[in-house]
């Protein structure tokens, strides 16, 4: 094949990402690029060579496979093959082919790094097969406070706390906070703590009690003080430190403190929007006020995607938000009904349970009551509880689940010892309802309640499932179920039919699968976080998923939720319902191609697991 300059300036001004590029660069990339021809049968790269250039497909078809050998994607006319392996570590996870063979134009890699690096617009376009994609940051400015909220505290918190030993007096601690300008110091031996003492504990227990400014402070601190990792959110922070009621928050990676948050540093950051909903629930005490508090919900979602947070920190948000009107009506349903004749314990399963909630939510719940539970003496009260509650939550937005999972239900309002028997029992016989509850049931996670009535039955489980293969054969072809809408020659598979014709189901075609598989892999495991990220980074870090199949999947799945999100927000803003339920034509050329690489890896994963294997 030969193509002269001029034509292959044509080519490339033809195609995108290549038409963002000036002319010049345009007529250099030309003079430097090469056509090569791949013969019917032929292979252009094979699984683990190692690649010096991209290929731009100039007519024909290539075809991208799997290490099992399944179709992942088709290239035709002006599609790259390679550009994904070269941001990476350079080494091919898939095989390149055509059976009825390709005309190519090859450019070099440093031809292709050096308009990365001097286009951005065009560097843009391959952001998301990076590792770790260049996310678009919250803007700065009195319009980003709602996004702040979402900041984790390691951006927010002052590193290197002063600590002192437990043998240290009182009078020593008050000089040094004093000669530093703060309000408390952290209690421990190399970092590692053991107990924080404030200004405040210092005139309640020392001065007001009139004792020997030489006590030392392991006698006046408070030992074993609620702490959050690095990682958490600032919205996490004020809700601990609200429900707790202190103002010193220790921030502590790895069993040693690392920082300390304070009522100054949240004060300094903090957002109104999303924390005052929060706060305006916890004082209301009307279902009425409720709901209209719970209906800003959809126009919060709607300012932080146009803030540019990311959908998994939204999600997290959202189910802050309704964690706390859970544990309001939980208060209210108490005021109306008197205590609870025994411990209990309201946990959340379904998106809210994994922290991923979005503009449209059910509920899904389920009460662990203590082993002295009694039907016949205690029955009638939590009857009327889970009742309160979850009429509460329908008549705030969160509709009844539609399969009926929720603490209304008898069967999932039961003792600790009942639902131990209901894991053991799924587990041990997997049958098609068996293995669904349990994977509904694998994203519980406490609310309110006695958390002891938890405590360990999570581990168990996880133990035991992981123990068992037959029930991980059932769980495996469960995260098969949902696929990808991806067709053969990587078009979309839009519906066919109904209300939703020609659109994609963004939820259970593109969120739910990931999902099935993160729960999959933290099963594989036996790792315990529920939140579908936290899962994919965890089972990364275990090696239950390789590095680059799990840097893939997160892209994936962070590329999914983002324009599920801003689908959501548009709807918002145009006063519109939002579903799940989106157009590809709303999307840009670029989007489009990004969305078809997230479906395209999650095909790949799913064909991985469906032959016994893990990348």
């Amino acid at each position: 094949m030969t193509l002269d300059t001029a034509s292959l300036t044509a080519f490339f001004s033809r195609h995108h990402p290549f038409d963002l590029l000036p002319a010049p660069d345009l007529a250099t990339l030309a003079e430097t690029a090469e056509p090569e021809t791949l013969a019917p049968g032929g292979t252009l790269f094979a699984i683990g060579d190692r690649l010096t250039r991209i290929h731009v497909v100039e007519s024909g078809e290539v075809d991208l496979l799997s290490p099992q050998g399944d179709l992942v994607a088709r290239a035709a006319g002006g599609e790259i093959l390679g550009a994904k392996t070269l941001l990476r570590d350079g080494t091919a996870s898939l095989r390149a082919a055509s059976d009825t063979g390709a005309r190519l134009i090859a450019v070099p890699e440093a031809v292709f790094r050096d308009l990365l690096a001097r286009h951005p617009r065009f560097d843009a376009f391959f952001d998301r097969l990076r590792d770790t994609p260049r996310r678009k940051p919250a803007p700065a400015g009195n319009g980003a406070g709602a996004a702040l909220v979402s900041a984790e505290l390691r951006d927010i918190m002052t590193a290197d706390p002063l600590m002192l030993a437990e043998t240290t007096s009182a009078r020593e601690a008050a000089r040094a906070m004093a000669d530093r300008n703060i309000s408390c110091v952290l209690v421990g031996e190399n970092a590692v703590l053991s107990g924080i003492v404030t200004t405040g504990d210092l005139t309640a227990r020392v001065l007001a009690e009139g004792r020997d400014p030489d006590v030392p402070l392991s006698q006046v601190m408070t030992p074993d003080p609620a702490a959050l990792a690095p990682g958490a959110l600032m919205l996490d922070a004020l809700m601990l430190m609200s429900g707790k009621g202190i103002g010193h928050l220790p921030v502590c990676e790895d069993g040693r403190a690392v920082g300390i948050v304070t009522r100054t540093n949240l004060v300094r950051h903090q957002s109104l929007s999303a924390v005052s909903l929060i706060s305006d629930i916890a004082r209301h005490d009307t279902l009425d006020a409720l709901a209209a508090t719970v209906a800003q919900v959809p126009q919060l979602l709607a300012q932080l995607v146009g803030l540019g947070v990311e959908a998994y920190r939204i999600g997290h948000m959202i189910s802050s938000i309704t964690d706390a009107l859970t544990r309001r009506l939980i208060e209210l349903a108490q005021a109306e009904l008197g205590p609870a004749p025994v411990p209990w314990l309201w946990l959340a399963c379904g998106s809210q349970g994994r922290r991923e909630q979005t503009g449209v939510s059910d509920q899904d719940n389920c009460l662990i009551l203590d082993d002295a539970y009694d039907e016949a003496r205690h029955g009638k009260w939590f009857a009327e509880f889970a009742r309160y509650v979850s009429d509460g939550l329908h008549a705030c937005g969160y509709v009844y689940c539609p399969g009926d999972m929720m603490a209304t239900n008898p069967r999932w309002r039961q003792p600790a010892k009942v639902w131990k028997s209901y894991f053991e029992g799924w587990i041990a016989t997997p049958d098609p309802m068996a293995q669904m509850l349990a994977s509904v049931m694998f994203d519980l996670r406490p609310i309110d309640g006695d958390a002891a009535l938890y405590s360990g039955m999570q581990r168990r489980t996880l133990d035991l499932a992981r123990r068992n293969s037959i029930f991980r054969a059932h769980m495996t072809a469960n995260s098969l179920k949902h696929t990808p809408p991806l067709g053969l020659f990587r078009g979309f598979a839009l519906i066919r039919s109904g209300e939703h014709k020609d659109t994609l189901d963004l939820k259970h075609s593109g969120v739910v699968p990931i999902v099935d598989l993160a729960r999959l892999y933290a099963l594989e495991g036996g790792l315990e976080p529920v939140n579908t990220r936290e899962r994919l980074i965890a089972a990364r870090e275990a090696g239950t998923l390789s590095a680059s199949g799990g840097g893939d999947l997160i892209d994936a799945y962070d590329l999914i939720s983002n324009i599920r999100l801003a689908h959501q927000a548009r709807q918002v803003r145009e006063g519109q319902k939002p579903d799940n339920f989106m157009a590809p034509a709303t999307l840009s050329a670029l989007e489009r191609n990004h969305l078809k690489d997230a479906f395209g890896v999650i095909k790949t994963l799913q064909s991985a697991i469906g032959h016994g294997r893990a990348l």
